[in-house]
């Protein structure tokens, strides 16, 4: 593949490290959290969720505070600093003695994974207006396929024991720092560079303009819904499948690596044409449909086999994504486009808090009553929500035209 500016693959490699290292950790959390805090898994569901909520916390105010720093100092610095702080937080998770050293190493995680900013900046200082919108794509493959290696390794390391995968993800940044010294050539021209200003370096001002958009409400209500709901795999997956199922790492870690490759292949082959027959609202409610079922299905499956097949169908619920980002980005005019998609972050990130307590808590309650499955209904109610408001509450909105399609 062709692009740009030699920038853009080297930022897309850091968020695929990014997520690795989210995601390399996850298969070895139950066991890790029982044996540190002398707790059971249905308690340490609880503290997994407490952990996701202080990443997504630390994370939503450091955006913002990111975003300006790349503005004042140029993007490289920002993403070699961001990243060697990866390498060394992941040591200190590796040594940690006690739980309280976990929840310090999230904590700094969240701040030092706030890249996305950054590396967005990056693509926009590299990239004409006109193909900016295939190039931001990338991302989410790169989130993807970063799903997809980082489970899988987890289950691979833990091999060796429950604090390798911290090592390996150590590792990994070290080297993505190296290789960004080395090769990542700074994108922002210095006359374009303001000061830094850390009054403006927040998220509240940000929600202001979301339902400023008229119609858009619904779509916005229901978007945050999915968030919330989404949020069950990454907070409850490993220690569901270890209480369900019991599972090692190595077994929830390609279970991880089976839903990443096929929200890949959904992603890559299926979504443009999806979209194009049946229209942003009608694929919308088809994802969130098909992701709410899947959850119900979770709820109440028996084989651990069934957990892939059910997925063929869970998949399908990344079209909701571009769906509704396509129509909500045709509900507001020109003025409101950066602010609306501003908001829509700020939002993801408040549903990265909430939504593993909601999960994690809803698990851990669930379990100690004897059904480990009501953190995936709770999952199914939310998502199953969305899906009805975008059914009952959206206009048709009708297809963008062929100039305005050609800008975006």
């Amino acid at each position: 593949m062709r692009f740009e500016h030699r920038a853009v693959p080297i930022v897309l490699a850091a968020v695929v490290i990014d997520v690795i290292g989210f995601g390399i950790v996850m298969p070895v959390l139950p066991a890790l959290i029982t044996h540190m805090g002398h707790v059971d898994l249905a308690r340490a569901t609880r503290v997994s969720g407490w952990l996701l909520a202080v990443f997504a916390f630390t994370q939503f105010f450091a955006g913002p505070v990111l975003g300006q720093l790349g503005d004042r100092f140029g993007r490289r610095p920002v993403l070699i600093a961001s990243m060697a702080a990866f390498s060394l937080d992941y040591l200190l998770m590796a040594a940690a003695p006690t739980l309280a050293w976990l929840f310090v190493g999230r904590a700094i995680a969240g701040i030092a994974g706030a890249t996305y900013g950054p590396a967005g900046a990056v693509i926009a200082d590299t990239t004409p207006p006109d193909k900016r919108g295939a190039t931001f794509g990338l991302l989410g493959a790169a989130f993807g396929i970063g799903f997809i290696l980082g489970p899988a390794l987890g289950g691979i390391a833990a091999a060796l024991g429950t604090r390798a995968p911290f090592v390996v993800a150590a590792a990994l940044s070290a080297l993505n720092a190296l290789a960004m010294a080395a090769l990542l050539p700074e994108t922002l021209d210095r006359d374009a560079r303001r000061p830094f200003r850390l009054r403006d370096a927040h998220v509240v001002g940000a929600f202001k303009p979301l339902f400023a958009a008229g119609n858009a409400t619904p779509l916005l209500v229901a978007w945050f819904l999915w968030q919330l709901g989404g949020a069950v795999y990454p907070a409850t997956w490993a220690f569901w499948a270890a209480i369900r199922f019991g599972w090692d790492a190595t077994a929830i870690g390609w279970s991880l690596a089976w839903v990443g490759l096929l929200s890949v292949v959904v992603q890559v082959g299926l979504t443009q044409r999806v979209l194009a027959r049946f229209g942003e609202r009608n694929a919308a409610i088809v994802g969130l449909g098909c992701a709410t079922v899947t959850l119900v299905a979770y709820a109440f499956t028996t084989h651990g086999w069934q957990v892939y097949a059910f997925f063929l169908v869970g998949c399908l619920g990344a079209f909701a994504y571009p769906a509704l980002n396509a129509i909500l980005s045709r509900m507001v005019d020109a003025t409101r486009q950066g602010a609306l998609q501003g908001g829509i972050g700020s939002m993801n990130a408040l549903a990265a808090i909430l939504g593993p307590l909601i999960a994690a808590q809803s698990l851990g309650i669930g379990a100690g009553h004897g059904f480990d499955g009501a953190a995936f209904l709770v999952g199914a109610v939310l998502i199953g929500g969305a899906a009805g408001i975008i059914w009952a509450g959206t206009p048709r909105i009708p297809p963008a035209p062929a100039g305005e399609e050609a800008q975006r």
